[in-house]
């Protein structure tokens, strides 16, 4: 065993010896998980669903519903993040303790903008997904054009050479 190139199987591998011969002979594996389930004392569900805001105990500051105009909204909670922003700066030079209210101010609206951005990740996996199968289209197409070249590169060989020997 110490000169074999490969090591040997793991001693498990006996579970599905016959499985060529009868493939119904192997454990089938454990069927997949459905709702919630603990690991490591936590609790996790395997419904991936984007909870709201309001579940979360955050204050929507967009509108409600299917149809959102998320380009709008974004730059809208971008002008308010800048104004807010600003006023941030004219209370910490004026009225330093009161500067509280304008950092929770901020840091809702940045829980906003992150859950409409995280809204729009199924999006971004569809396009990013879209585009990654595009290229391997891309790719393979110009692998068959190769494959035909050089197909037609060795066939024009072949015949020169034939015409070679038959010349000669």
């Amino acid at each position: 065993m110490a000169t074999a190139t490969y090591p040997p199987p793991p001693p498990y591998y006996r579970l599905y010896k016959n499985y060529s011969d009868d493939p119904d002979s192997s454990p089938a594996p454990p069927p997949p998980i459905q709702g919630p389930y603990f690991l490591y004392g936590a609790s996790y569900t395997t419904d991936d669903v984007l909870p709201g805001l309001e579940e979360q105990g955050v204050r929507q500051l967009y509108p409600k519903g299917p149809d959102i105009d998320f380009k709008k909204e974004l730059r809208s909670l971008n002008r308010e993040l800048q104004l807010n922003i600003l006023e941030l700066a004219d209370v910490l030079v004026e009225r330093p303790s009161q500067y509280a209210r304008r950092v929770e101010d901020i840091s809702l609206i940045f829980k906003n903008v992150y859950h409409l951005l995280n809204s729009l990740r199924p999006h971004q996996a569809r396009a990013t997904l879209i585009h990654i199968l595009e290229l391997q289209i891309q790719r393979r197409k110009q692998a068959v054009e190769d494959i035909k070249r050089r197909r037609e590169e060795a066939q024009r060989l072949l015949t020169e050479a034939l015409g070679t020997l038959d010349g000669q």
